[in-house]
């Protein structure tokens, strides 16, 4: 039985779950938590609509759509959620696009914020064609930098569609970007993890303050590089979760104006939690959804 929501928390039915890859991570082991001693269910990202109310919230009202970002257990069909978790979801934003938005959108436009990124930059992007590399693109170039992409020639023409300039990775790829960036690179983000990423970005970036990873954060420290979670011992600062959070309304009304997209993926039906973990570990395009 779902309980009745207390002072400063909102019942909201789930709508569409989204599937990211630190759900699967977390899941396996392969990203350290901390010890499970009762049960833990999964799922960070959600859109539903409220249900119920409880004391102390203000702006929120039964009946409304709403997004969900930074919750917990939200794979399921009805919650019990802060109301400093959610969102209003204007109409015109689907409820599995606001799903795939929280951690990849909030991700995105926190390390764009971080490393001060807008006009006069060149940013280089590792695995651009990715929920997290989309989201930075499209930040990035509203912003006024020039973005490159680092992805495969399967996905280049998804990454040119969002105004970047997609760069095939593998040998060579210094060389590439140099040729494609005559002007240099200023900025760098790691989002591929990859020993290839690593290495161009500290080759082509001067300022190793202004290159980070997202997936290899135990290894910032060694390199000089900055690391925003992916496994940095480092918590996120106070800025740095406020402007996550901030996130979420900007990008809700960049899509619903129409100047962003969100590429969604398979959506399946909560019942396959788990074949949606393999289709992430596979690579699979696009955003996976559960659908309760």
């Amino acid at each position: 039985d779902l309980p009745d929501p207390g002072p400063g928390e909102v019942a909201v039915r789930i709508e569409a779950a989204g599937v990211n890859p630190l759900d699967h991570k977390l899941r396996s082991g392969l990203r350290p938590s901390p010890p499970i001693t009762t049960p833990r269910r999964v799922g960070a990202d959600g859109a539903g609509i409220v249900t119920a109310v409880g004391a102390d919230v203000e702006g929120l009202r039964v009946g409304q759509p709403v997004l969900i970002s930074g919750g917990a257990g939200l794979y399921a069909s009805d919650v019990v959620v802060p109301a400093a978790t959610l969102t209003p979801r204007p109409p015109q934003v689907s409820a599995a696009e606001a799903a795939a938005l929280g951690i990849p959108f909030g991700t995105a436009y926190q390390t764009l914020r971080s490393l001060a990124v807008g006009a006069g930059d060149t940013l280089l992007v590792h695995g651009g064609s990715g929920a997290v590399g989309q989201a930075v693109i499209q930040f990035a170039v509203l912003w006024g930098a020039r973005v490159l992409a680092t992805t495969s020639d399967r996905r280049a023409d998804r990454v040119r569609a969002l105004a970047a300039t997609p760069i095939a990775y593998g040998e060579g790829l210094v060389e590439r970007v140099r040729a494609a960036a005559p002007e240099g690179v200023t900025v760098a983000i790691d989002i591929a993890g990859t020993e290839e990423a690593l290495q161009a970005s500290i080759d082509l970036v001067a300022d190793r303050d202004r290159i980070a990873t997202l997936v290899r954060g135990a290894d910032a420290d060694g390199l000089g590089i900055r690391a925003f979670m992916g496994g940095s011992p480092r918590p996120l600062t106070a800025q740095e979760q406020a402007w996550r959070a901030e996130a979420m309304p900007v990008t809700l009304h960049l899509l619903a104006a129409g100047r962003f997209s969100v590429e969604l993926g398979p959506q399946l039906p909560l019942a396959e939690a788990a074949e949606a973990h393999r289709l992430v570990e596979s690579g699979v395009d696009g955003k996976v959804v559960l659908l309760p």
